[in-house]
């Protein structure tokens, strides 16, 4: 049986959503509402420049900056979730394409880069902060369809350069990188997909999660599958929130939780997200796309998606 993680208090009121922590140091959002009721979160526009986006990748669609559309209703996820905040005003826009996957396909659709957030916060990871919480809100559009699966923003670390690309059957160094993104898999169902140190604890402990996790043949790890459902983001706007506290190096003590609209769908501990005493959190992975790599993971139709009110605090 798993140990209770530390720091699951959240608040009641709608800003649970996108921070269910009772206590942090600082940070960055760029939801004014929530930045307006926490006198050490920083407002920041949602741009590129402000959050220090970089390695975008070239080959997937822009990101613009875009009105989206109203969502449908004010839906929340269960009747214990908190109520949700004010949709956001402006949003990322990621457009899928008819037949796109992945980014290295004929199609590539969704978007790619990586952001740091602003300096404040940046150089508290490069400072080596222990434990960050990260999230975002997103919107599918109406009459999504999910075919096969497809990949969501996650956070990201490791030791310089290392930390980047631990994805996609990587297998060099990967004792000094992590990745860490949400998937969706048909008719919604939701799981964090990982790449971490191939260690036998990792295995045990990613395998053990509720209520299916199973290891891939590229390496990753999908864990929880079915410990959330993101159908109730098609039309509504839903926050997706991580937190990683790293391990001590040599120590298979870190953490991993994933909140879905404030309320704790996967929490991991024992693990080694990195083992290397140089490494740290980066930052944030925001990348989305269909797929898988085969063609069946294709979006059968052109399909948009929106992310906002991205925020970051460091807790320790």
């Amino acid at each position: 049986m798993q140990e209770p993680l530390r720091n699951q208090a959240s608040h009641p009121h709608p800003h649970a959503h996108l921070l269910p922590i009772a206590t942090f140091k600082h940070g960055f959002t760029t939801s004014p509402h929530l930045a307006a009721t926490h006198p050490h979160l920083t407002h920041v526009p949602l741009s590129d420049s402000a959050l220090g986006v970089h390695k975008v990748s070239p080959r997937t669609p822009p990101h613009p900056l875009v009105v989206p559309p109203p969502p449908i209703d004010t839906h929340r996820a269960s009747d214990n979730a908190p109520p949700p905040p004010p949709p956001p005003s402006h949003a990322w826009e990621a457009f899928y394409p008819r037949g796109s996957i992945n980014p290295k396909s004929d199609v590539p659709g969704g978007f790619g880069f990586y952001l740091t957030g602003p300096k404040e916060f940046r150089d508290a990871l490069e400072g080596g902060a222990r434990e960050v919480v990260c999230g975002y809100r997103m919107m599918l559009q109406e009459g999504w369809e999910w075919v096969r699966g497809g990949k969501l923003p996650g956070v990201f670390g490791g030791v310089g350069d290392l930390a980047y690309s631990c994805t996609g059957g990587r297998q060099d160094r990967r004792c000094q990188c992590f990745d860490l993104r949400p998937m969706w898999r048909a008719k919604g169902l939701g799981e964090l997909y990982t790449y971490l140190p191939l260690t036998p604890t990792n295995q045990t402990q990613l395998l053990a999660a509720p209520p299916d996790s199973k290891a891939n043949s590229d390496y990753g790890f999908s864990v929880g599958r079915g410990s959330f459902h993101l159908d109730f983001a098609v039309g509504r706007w839903v926050a997706v929130v991580f937190r990683v506290r790293m391990n001590d190096h040599g120590k298979h003590n870190g953490e991993v939780q994933v909140w879905v609209d404030g309320e704790s769908k996967i929490s991991l501990h024992g693990l080694c997200i990195c083992d290397a005493k140089e490494a740290k959190i980066k930052g944030m992975h925001f990348q989305t796309f269909f797929g898988g790599h085969s063609p069946e993971w294709a979006s059968p139709k052109d399909q948009r998606a929106w992310f906002a009110d991205v925020t970051g605090v460091v807790v320790q």
